[in-house]
């Protein structure tokens, strides 16, 4: 069985194609980060736009490279929330009306539902049950997974999602955009004891995070400084230390509360080079097992939609029943069966 999947949440085109007995066959990721950068952050209509231009080339591409005809399609998965509403419409739009074209079955996907299972196209897969971490620029969660669809939440950002905080600091340090991996860089220049940012929320009890304190401290700090490189290069790697420190004790956290034994980092944050060195100091402490997907399968891709599609499509007999066109800008995990 072979899935199509499509991804267009937000500033990223992207198409892949999943093979129930290969894997993926082909994928490609387009980035919009150039169209946006002259903004300082994403402009909807922007993305739309360039979405309705990118995705029929990329679809075409991907089906060449892996050799596959559109008659040869299976399925096909597509983005279908949370995320920008306007570019949303264009994924699921072309999704159905390729689906009605080839009368093959479609099926709306959770973008975070395909985060959290990306671990799972990996040769080490984890095994259910589990915990995930899902940190990117929308949501920051902390997840019991029992099984395909049977999620918990533990806990959740009650203001700015940790890749939120990422962008709103570096673009308060005037890094430009996409701001959150320019940080990272710059904090790798950092002094690692000069400042001393707060950790939210983890003198008390529960999994909930809360990062947008965070931001103001970076800018007051910034403002009482002499603004020089060294000062901002200090402040992103003390902003930084604070993010990563405050998932890890939720994490630790969340272990204790659960008993459970594996992990799953996902989302864009996932690609951090400090969070993943900590969570696996993490694991070897709690003897904990720490999966995460690849680089190119933690920020947005349509590998994960290609395979979440798959696993519902496929193995739990699930398909839009409609053609109507419904996506959901808002959509809560907990609402998931």
């Amino acid at each position: 069985m072979k899935i199509l999947g499509i991804e267009t949440s937000c500033d990223e085109t992207a198409v892949a194609l999943y093979d129930a007995e290969k894997g993926i066959l082909a994928h490609d990721i387009y980035t919009q980060a150039a169209t946006h950068a002259p903004f300082g952050g994403v402009v909807p209509e922007l993305a739309s736009r360039d979405h309705i231009q990118k995705l029929l080339p990329m679809v075409k591409a991907v089906l060449g490279r892996a050799n596959v005809s559109l008659h040869d399609i299976d399925g096909i998965a597509y983005t279908a929330g949370p995320g920008l509403i306007g570019a949303l419409l264009i994924g699921s739009t072309f999704g159905k009306a390729l689906g009605y074209a080839l009368n093959i079955p479609t099926l709306g996907v959770h973008h975070m539902e395909g985060h959290l299972l990306a671990a799972l196209l990996e040769e080490d897969a984890p095994s259910y049950p589990f915990l995930a971490l899902l940190v990117s620029g929308g949501h920051t969660l902390l997840v019991k997974v029992a099984s395909l669809g049977q999620y918990q939440i533990l806990g959740e950002s009650l203001d700015d999602a940790a890749g939120e905080a990422f962008d709103k600091t570096a673009k308060l340090l005037g890094l430009g955009y996409p701001a959150g991996a320019k940080l990272a860089q710059l904090a790798k220049k950092g002094s690692p004891t000069r400042f001393k940012f707060p950790r939210p929320l983890t003198q008390k009890p529960g999994l909930d995070f809360s990062f947008s304190g965070l931001k103001t401290y970076a800018l007051n700090t910034y403002t009482e400084s002499s603004k020089g490189e060294q000062d901002k290069a200090d402040i992103a790697r003390a902003f930084e230390e604070a993010v990563t420190d405050t998932l890890v004790i939720k994490c630790k956290r969340a272990f204790k509360m659960t008993g459970l034994k594996h992990l799953v980092i996902a989302g864009g944050v996932g690609a951090n080079e400090s969070l993943r060195q900590k969570m696996a100091v993490m694991g070897a402490e709690l003897k904990v097992r720490t999966y995460f997907p690849r680089f190119e399968y933690c920020t947005d891709n349509a590998a994960m939609i290609a395979y979440t599609g798959y696993l519902y499509l496929a193995l739990a007999g699930k398909k839009d029943d409609t053609l109507a066109i419904n996506v959901r800008p808002r959509w809560a995990m907990d609402t998931l069966t």
